[in-house]
């Protein structure tokens, strides 16, 4: 299986299954010397771990990160930084009723046709658990880039948006509801949304929105590389993820290029920013906000017609610990991501200046 990997200077391996001993992953190209807060590391795991809330799934998972390598007294000595995430709450029970049977939206009939074998048990190498391990890997990206802030926060739930302008919004207001919304009435309209969804037995989608402050000029590469590009890759890359778009989006395609052109100040900053921070691929200093869909779970606790490997229709109704919303746990992956895009690029930077 190939495309287990991420980055071309500061790069991610991702290794292990949902119901395996354990995940983990292996960090090269760290450069050596970067102090790091071990703490810190393990708070980011926090925000995205399961059985965190009434809104997610309730599989307890203490999601402690161990380092193997790559570290000595809290810094990086610039070899490959080993890590491992021991599974612990397993139920592999839970998804013995698919062994032979396709779950719809899911990967279990791909991964058949492809490799002619796959690990039912969550899903294995496609359940989004894997996640946990670019977390690992973005929170030694955010403190080696140090002034660069990340900030993701839910901006939708199926219908219900965050009626505020990024201008609006106090970053410092994510981590204190379980939505992970800047804005406490919004937040409160999505949690009471997922909580009628749960009871269902169904599941929601929505969006998480980015904002990468304190951005240096000159990140990103002409043509095929651009900045833009690897971050559309990296978000479609997560989970569930069904949309990428920057700047103004696809609300750019309904305005004139008189409205929609970013005038220069006479510093180089520009009076609107409506690139999103980014033009010609490259970075030009002022914030970097994109937004990223998300897909409705697609295990559900209903009953569905699919199929089986015979070919034969059956009904399948989903079992065990699903997150009725992925979006609150989505959070800390989108910001994950966007540091390791940001980091592979602040080194390519350096080294294409040597």
């Amino acid at each position: 299986m190939a495309g287990n990997s991420f980055g071309k200077l500061f790069k991610l391996t991702t290794f292990g299954e949902s119901h395996g001993q354990a995940i983990g992953g292996i960090i090269d190209g760290c450069p050596a010397g970067i102090q790091l807060d071990l703490e810190k590391i393990q708070l980011e795991l926090n925000r995205r771990k399961p059985g965190q809330s009434a809104i997610v799934t309730q599989r307890k998972e203490p999601d402690t990160v161990e380092f193997y390598s790559g570290i000595f007294e809290e810094k990086t000595t610039g070899t490959p930084i080993g890590f491992v995430i021991k599974n612990a709450n397993q139920k592999s029970k839970d998804y013995s009723h698919i062994k032979d049977t396709y779950r719809p939206s899911h990967a279990d009939y791909t991964y058949d046709e492809k490799y002619g074998v796959r690990d039912y048990r969550g899903g294995g190498r496609s359940s989004a658990r894997e996640t946990a391990c670019r977390v690992v890997a973005g929170a030694v990206a955010k403190q080696f880039l140090k002034d660069i802030q990340f900030n993701a926060y839910t901006a939708s739930v199926g219908k219900i948006e965050l009626d505020k302008n990024i201008k609006e919004l106090d970053f410092s207001l994510i981590e204190t509801n379980a939505v992970r919304c800047p804005d406490p009435a919004s937040a409160e309209k999505m949690e009471d949304y997922i909580k009628q969804i749960r009871k269902e037995g169904d599941t929601v989608g929505g969006t998480v929105q980015c904002v990468i402050k304190n951005m240096p000029k000159g990140l990103g590469e002409p043509v095929f590389d651009k900045l833009h590009a690897e971050l559309g890759k990296a978000m479609l890359s997560i989970n569930a993820v069904k949309g990428f778009e920057y700047g103004s989006g696809f609300e750019g395609t309904k305005m004139k290029g008189s409205e929609h052109n970013d005038l220069f100040n006479e510093d180089g900053t520009t009076r609107t920013n409506l690139s999103g921070g980014i033009q010609g691929g490259i970075s030009n200093g002022m914030d970097i906000y994109f937004n990223v869909a998300f897909k409705p779970v697609a295990t559900i606790m209903q009953k569905q017609e699919t199929i089986n490997k015979q070919g034969e229709n059956v009904e399948m109704q989903g079992k065990g610990r699903h997150d009725p919303c992925v979006v609150p746990r989505a959070v800390p992956i989108v910001e994950a991501m966007a540091a390791l895009v940001i980091a592979d690029y602040l080194l390519q930077n350096k080294s294409s200046k040597i």
